[in-house]
């Protein structure tokens, strides 16, 4: 509440102001605002990444299994299991025979590097709706990494 100490003419009682004084109001709104223009910026994601090339450590590398499921995708999209090549949404029925239901089976997937990578992320999305979570990028082995 605020209080006016204005003269009156009985001179002893004071009044009580009803106004609001929103002047420091506005000062913590336009220190806010500026603080959140500054910020913004910050909190995006958006850094270009040139990613390294390396190879892997044999030593390292869990062992391959006697009879590896492999799913191929073609540079045009078609899918393959093994060395038979079957429609996308027959993949799970595919898998299934290939693997004898065990969906705990690692399942490795090679990708023609000119796939575009949504295509990639399609096959990766059936392959999780069908219940096969241990999945393998394969990719050729370098000798000399660029660093």
């Amino acid at each position: 509440m605020a209080v006016r100490l204005g003269s009156r003419s009985n001179g002893d009682d004071l009044e009580v102001q009803h106004e609001i004084n929103v002047t420091p109001f506005i000062d913590v709104i336009l220190v806010l605002l500026i603080i959140f223009m500054v910020a913004a910026p910050l909190a995006t994601v958006d850094i270009g990444v040139n990613l390294p090339s390396s190879t892997a450590d044999p030593a390292h590398q869990q062992p391959r299994p006697d009879k590896p499921v492999f799913v191929t995708i073609k540079p045009d999209g078609t899918v393959a299991v093994g060395d038979n090549i079957i429609p996308r949404d027959a993949l799970s029925g595919a898998l299934d025979a290939a693997t004898s239901g065990h969906k705990d089976e690692p399942i490795f997937v090679r990708g023609d590097k000119e796939l575009a990578y949504g295509d990639l992320i399609q096959v990766m999305n059936l392959l999780r709706d069908a219940g096969y979570l241990k999945l393998a990028l394969v990719g050729l082995e370098t000798t000399n990494a660029k660093p």
